[in-house]
């Protein structure tokens, strides 16, 4: 299917997303009040008192708040874009000599978190109809991102409370199914060094940013009140974002490199990874330090970059080919760096592919075809996980026949989601030759 931007003065269909942005700022916001409550209680550091360290002390990021700040710029005009980003660095700066003098860190994110709110305040007081509301969705989506970020911080800890004994011994037994290819893929990294390894490593932690290449392509002609398409990336990761944590509550997995490596400072089962594959036939809970988030089942680095691969799929070919190669990359590092059991990946594949099914082409509606995928992808991710809690030992016995059955689960979500919403490849195109006039096609779905 494919989605055209429609020329200014074009009524926007009603029944778009519209209500997303507002629906998740909602959600956001009570995500953050409970986090907080939960981390007052439990004595950790709640989400509240990050975004005020965002704003007047030492943020806890300095990339995100930029992010944030550049994907709430696309629904602005060109000079308002320019005043906030030179606003923004001037505050940036003033932080950065403060510091300085008062020997303090050496970061960046006061600044854009600062103009994120006067940017919201402004648009509300100044703007008005479609320009206002553009504005406001777009800063919204700004916001949505850094409190997405501080409610996950928040969640990673909960993980640690609500799983005290992980399932690590279980996935391990079950990845035998595959090859265990953790371990696999942590000896040839080691053998290909520290270049390869500081490649992998900016990748993973970076993808965020590739998202907001995707996405600020994606949205680039919104401003100045213009039609947004009705899907884009952003709502696939914070959509990820918001389920796929769930599961670590149910399944707390920690990875390989802790549970069976020297990174879970004598936790750990056995000093195993990558240099020998443990084969334990009758796994156990194992109690596990009050430190190290249970983020493994599935893998949302998985998802995410998943997500980004297929939004890339209708873009210029240099966004096709970033948007591949951060696929691969991610893939290579989650695995590669002991963070990650193989089967951790393909239930990570599946849940990007299910969630993506729920909300691309939002005009076709919800007919049997979505409720189909969407439930086929619900039930084939509970399949998987119950496969790896109950049937761990006759996954590793019956290999041969696991691992196909597996890898064929995967590929038949694959060939279904293809099937439901066929992606119409921009053929002999380059980013070169494609125009950024809102009359013309922009993204397929």
């Amino acid at each position: 299917m494919s989605i055209t931007e429609t020329p200014p003065g074009e009524q926007e269909p009603r029944h778009r997303t519209q209500w997303f942005v507002p629906f998740a700022l909602t959600g956001a916001v009570v995500g953050v009040l409970i986090a907080e409550v939960v981390a007052r209680y439990a004595g950790f550091t709640g989400p509240l008192r990050g975004l005020i360290g965002d704003v007047v002390g030492v943020p806890q990021s300095a990339s995100v708040p930029w992010a944030g700040l550049v994907l709430a710029m696309v629904g602005l005009t060109v000079r308002d874009r320019c005043l906030a980003i030179g606003t923004a660095v001037l505050i940036d700066v003033a932080f950065l000599v403060e510091r300085h003098l008062a020997d303090g860190p050496f970061t960046v994110g006061n600044g854009p978190t600062i103009v994120l709110v006067l940017l919201a305040v402004h648009a509300a007081a100044t703007m008005t109809g479609e320009t206002r509301r553009g504005a406001l969705r777009g800063i919204g989506l700004g916001v949505l991102l850094v409190l997405s970020v501080k409610i996950g911080d928040a969640w990673l800890r909960i993980t640690v409370l609500a799983g005290p004994d992980v399932l690590d011994e279980y996935v391990q037994l079950a990845d035998h199914a595959l090859g265990n290819p953790s371990w696999v893929a942590g000896q040839v990294l080691n053998e290909l060094g520290d270049l390869a390894y500081g490649v992998l490593h900016w990748v993973y932690i970076e993808l965020p940013v590739a998202a907001i290449v995707v996405a600020v392509y994606q949205l680039r002609n919104v401003g100045g009140g213009r039609p947004w398409p009705a899907h884009h990336l952003v709502r696939t990761f914070l959509l990820i974002g918001l389920v796929g944590p769930l599961c670590y509550v149910l399944f707390p997995v920690v990875g390989p490199v802790f549970a069976f490596g020297d990174s879970g400072h004598g936790w750990q089962v056995a000093d195993a990874w990558s240099a020998w594959v443990p084969l334990n036939l009758q796994p156990e809970p194992v109690p596990f330090d009050d430190v190290t988030p249970r983020n493994c089942m599935p893998s949302l680095h998985t998802a995410w970059a998943t997500a980004l691969f297929l939004h890339s799929r209708s873009g210029p070919r240099w966004l096709r080919w970033m948007g591949a190669a951060w696929l691969a990359c991610t893939l290579a590092a989650t695995l590669g760096f002991g963070y990650h059991y193989g089967v951790d990946l393909v239930t990570g594949v599946v849940l990007c592919l299910t969630l993506e099914a729920a909300l691309r082409d939002p005009d076709r509606g919800w007919g049997m075809f979505r409720i189909r995928l969407v439930a086929g992808g619900a039930l084939l991710i509970a399949a998987q996980l119950a496969a790896y809690r109950y049937l761990p030992a006759v996954m590793a016995q019956h290999a041969l026949i696991a691992g196909p059955v597996l890898l064929a689960s995967l590929v038949a979500m694959i060939v279904a989601f293809r099937a439901t919403f066929p992606v119409q490849e921009p053929a002999g195109r380059d980013s070169s030759s494609e125009s950024m006039s809102p009359s013309r096609p922009s993204c397929s779905r």
